[in-house]
């Protein structure tokens, strides 16, 4: 049954079949006193209508003493405000919202961290303090453009309080109502409803303050908000369903936990640090607007903890304050070690720059009474989620220097099971819809790191060298799990994906057991490295990074090597001019590119060698081996029976982009982040037309060829569904999977894009180089592989008339003007309807052929009939 239907189903049954959601009362929570206030002795009583006095107010109340004083009395919650926070000159305060408990679905999950601001408490006349956040965004060193930034951008309104006493006597400070937390201030209505396609609202009545925490650094109050929808909707829209939450007992009413955070800013900022695009740093973006004469007024400081040295003359010393990184209580005892050793690879690197045990690791007790996601601990957590797949590190910095405040990962507890339990390979996985604002894409190497793992664990097994339950496999899964730990506690110091890093060794080198076990498969932990399997005759080598790599000991030295002020620019020069060594190349996610973007065949994700196109090339053969050793050995007693359907979608899984990224080498361009001023390299280099060569090669007699994907029946009639999935599907289909793989090559082939690139190659190219790659030649190619029946008049396959159809679409769309031809150069197109009327001209022969089946026949016909109003179509146009 579909998503929709399903969907459908449930809510006919939820209209039919449920009451109202009845109304829940707040669980009772234990307070943290550490004084209560007397009543008053003899307080003067205010008159009508006037606010009470701050004793009469906090009469029983126990009081929680810190930074900002908290106190409550039964259910009800007061926050202190010292009058020193509500000047206009005040310093900003940092404000935090993090989720501790969610709906574990579709991206939403427990664990995760919210959005950071700067804020300001300001005084309104009438008894209410705005919390507004400030505009950090644009900044102005003189008066004058100091008054223009403030007019020209503005600040949010994050939330209002009601002052509910006069000022204390003696500290002067103000009683606010603490309810005012009780809101949606990160916007997680509006998440739920790009998830679930339903309107959730906060049910205030049914939200509620469950405790707070005060310390000398922060003020931590922990929410539970109820969102709730009135009624679900009657009418369906089979297009766009709801989707039902299936993990929640009533999809009209679920609780959400969330961790809002009061803290101080550094009394002394950290100095900034400026970034350089020839390493990867995440940064605050700053517009600096006080010199006009400046051509490029953005700054970029780069993230980073404050590291100094007890010890600023030693070689090597302990920081002042080392990074600590919590273990939250909620990950499973198996894995502890696992995620520390994770934790500390980043020791070493640090101590190439003379910092000792810069990292620690510590384990919050079972006991303990304090949230990971509150602003004083950098954290690992675990969480569950009904499709929950993937791993973050995100942060929080200080937007005025870049430094990081707080850090909490969030690892899925698929890492530990996930290879060992059938995963939705029909559907796939959510990715997370992100919170208010955040415009992130988020980092996949989670989920993607574990389909890699069962893909391994599936040919091993397949080969009979491992066992799912054997130490082998438990240590395969430790070793994922410290891979992916390392990547992700790289984020949180700062780091960006670098997607280069895997093309750092040759593919001789990552068969060398010896090289890798000492230098690792990749320059970067950073970079979604694959597992580097053997094919059937080699010899096992290292096969999931085992640490840091050159590039990350590198972009680590220039964000935390510590500098004198007036050396400090000129000792970051000096590293970032190191780009040029091996092992240093940089690219970022929008040099590999979204979805089928990207330029450079050497900028991908999951690949390893510095010839990727031979790694899919090796990819194809590992996939074809895997499926016919499960085809030949059958189904014996005591299998998991949906074992040959998983590894049959497993197989394609991890065939999902290899076509897609092969045809990146056409119309490819090698790039590098070089400084002109520092290198007489180009910035820009064709891919050779050789390469282009041997990439069509691949696709049209790998990825294209009907051979690549044959299966014996008997095989796919025993590839059965799990019977215990509602939204199991019926038999597998073996066209639409190779289908799937030959659409995402064919959309980069035939995209405008490639189209420019190859007729413009010859531009960017030395007189004296060899002869580019031309379009036509492309052109012809495919179409001549694509079409191959034709020239010996054989019958067509169903597997080759999809792939066929798919080619006639796009051609269709590009000769009759659709949007898509929008910026198609002329070139291209002229080509293309050259090369579509010699199609027309053999398609008229073959398809009078009586030989051929009716199916081939009425294909052959069909295709000539669209093709030949499509030319019709665009000569009309042309006319």
């Amino acid at each position: 049954m579909s998503v929709g239907a399903r969907s459908a189903v449930m809510l006919a049954l939820w209209l039919v079949g449920c009451a109202t959601v009845p109304s829940l009362e707040p669980v009772a929570v234990a307070a943290a006193p550490t004084t209560t206030a007397p009543a008053p002795a003899s307080a003067g009583r205010s008159q009508a209508n006037a606010i009470p006095p701050f004793a009469q107010v906090i009469t029983g109340a126990t009081q929680q003493l810190g930074w900002l004083p908290a106190w409550r009395k039964a259910d009800r919650f007061w926050l202190e405000i010292p009058p020193e926070l509500l000047l206009a000159n005040a310093p900003p305060v940092r404000m935090s919202v993090n989720v501790s408990r969610s709906v574990g679905e579709r991206g939403l999950y427990a664990g995760w961290m919210g959005p950071n601001w700067l804020v300001r408490f300001q005084k309104l006349a009438g008894p209410q303090i705005q919390v507004v956040a400030l505009n950090a965004g644009y900044v102005a060193d003189n008066l004058p453009l100091k008054v223009a930034v403030q007019e020209g951008f503005s600040n949010s309104l994050v939330a209002a309080m009601a002052v509910v006493s006069e000022p204390h006597p003696e500290r002067k400070s103000l009683l606010v109502d603490a309810s005012f937390l009780v809101a949606d201030l990160m916007g997680y209505g509006t998440s739920l409803e790009r998830a679930f396609r339903l309107t959730y609202n906060l049910d205030r009545g049914n939200s509620f303050i469950e405790h707070m925490q005060v310390t000398n650094d922060q003020t931590s109050v922990n929410l539970s908000l109820h969102f709730s929808t009135p009624r679900l909707p009657s009418l369906i829209t089979p297009t766009t369903p709801p989707v039902v939450l299936p993990s929640t007992p009533d999809p009209r009413s679920l609780f959400v936990g969330m961790v809002v955070n009061f803290s101080p800013l550094p009394d002394q900022p950290m100095r900034p640090r400026l970034g350089d695009t020839r390493l990867g740093h995440f940064a605050d973006g700053v517009t600096d607007v006080s010199d006009d004469r400046k051509l490029k007024p953005r700054q970029s400081l780069i993230n980073r903890w404050r590291l100094e040295k007890q010890d600023p003359s030693a070689p090597l010393s302990k920081p002042r304050q080392a990074i600590v990184y919590w273990l939250d209580k909620n990950i499973p005892l198996r894995y502890r070690d696992a995620v520390t050793a994770g934790i500390l690879e980043w020791r070493q690197a640090f101590e190439g720059i003379g910092f000792q045990n810069a990292i620690e690791v510590r384990q919050q007790t079972d006991d303990a009474d304090w949230n990971t996601l509150d602003a004083r601990h950098a954290s690992v957590r675990w969480y569950l989620g009904a499709d929950a797949n993937v791993a973050v590190g995100p942060h929080h910095s200080d937007p005025r220097t870049g430094e990081i405040l707080d850090a909490d990962i969030a690892m899925s507890d698929v890492f530990g099971r996930g290879a060992r339990r059938l995963i939705d390979e029909d559907g796939g996985f959510a990715a997370p819809v992100g919170w208010l604002g955040s415009g992130s894409k988020g980092c996949e190497y989670g989920h993607r790191a574990v389909a890699e793992m069962a893909f391994a664990m599936d040919l091993l097994e397949a080969r009979g060298g491992l066992d799912p339950g054997s130490p082998e496999a438990e240590a395969l899964v430790q070793a994922v799990i410290k891979d992916v730990i390392t990547h992700e506690v790289g984020h949180t110091l700062g780091l960006r994906h670098n997607f280069k890093g895997s093309t750092a060794y040759t593919a001789a080198q990552l068969k060398d057991k010896k090289f890798t076990a000492e230098r690792g498969l990749s320059a970067s932990v950073m970079d979604y490295n694959g597992i580097n399997l053997p094919l059937n005759h080699e010899q096992p080598s290292t096969l999931v990074q085992p640490g840091v790599g050159p590039y990350d000991r590198w972009a680590l030295e220039y964000a935390y090597r510590p500098f004198e002020v007036a050396e400090e620019a000129a000792e970051l020069a000096k590293i970032a001019a190191r780009s040029i060594e091996p092992g240093l190349a940089y690219a970022d996610d929008a040099d590999a590119g979204w979805g089928s973007g990207g330029i450079d065949p050497l900028a991908n994700r999951f690949d390893l060698g510095n010839d990727p196109l031979a790694y899919w090339a090796r990819r194809l053969q590992l996939a074809r081996e895997l499926w016919q050793r499960v085809q030949d050995r059958g189904i014996k007693l005591g299998d998991d029976v949906t074992r040959q359907r998983r590894v049959l979608l497993r197989g394609f899984a991890r065939l999902g982009s290899a076509a897609d990224l092969a045809s990146k080498y056409v119309g490819g361009i090698y790039t590098s982040r070089l400084a002109p001023a520092l290198s007489s390299a180009p910035a820009y280099v064709p891919v050779p037309a050789a390469q282009q060569r041997a990439a069509l090669t691949l696709l049209t007699q790998g990825f294209f060829n009907a051979d690549s994907f044959r299966f014996k029946p008997e095989f796919l009639a025993r590839a059965i569904t799990d019977y215990e999935d509602a939204e199991r599907s019926g038999p597998p289909s073996v066209p639409a999977a190779v289908l799937q793989l030959q659409v995402g090559a064919l959309e980069r082939l035939y995209s405008a894009g490639t189209a420019h690139r190859l007729l413009e190659s010859s531009l960017y190219a030395p007189e004296q180089s060899a002869a580019p790659m031309s379009l036509s030649e492309v052109y012809l190619t495919l179409q001549s592989a694509i079409w191959s029946e034709l020239n010996a008049g054989h019958e067509i396959d169903s597997l080759r008339r999809n792939l066929q159809r798919e080619h006639l679409k796009r051609v269709q769309r590009l000769l009759v003007r659709e949007p898509a031809a929008a910026n198609f150069p002329p070139d291209a197109l002229s080509l293309l309807r050259w090369h579509a009327t010699a199609l027309q001209r053999k398609l008229e022969r073959v398809s009078r052929r009586s030989t051929l089946s009716l199916e081939t026949r009425a294909h052959l016909q069909d295709s000539l009939s669209q093709l030949t109003q499509a030319l019709r179509a665009s000569m009309l146009r042309a006319g």
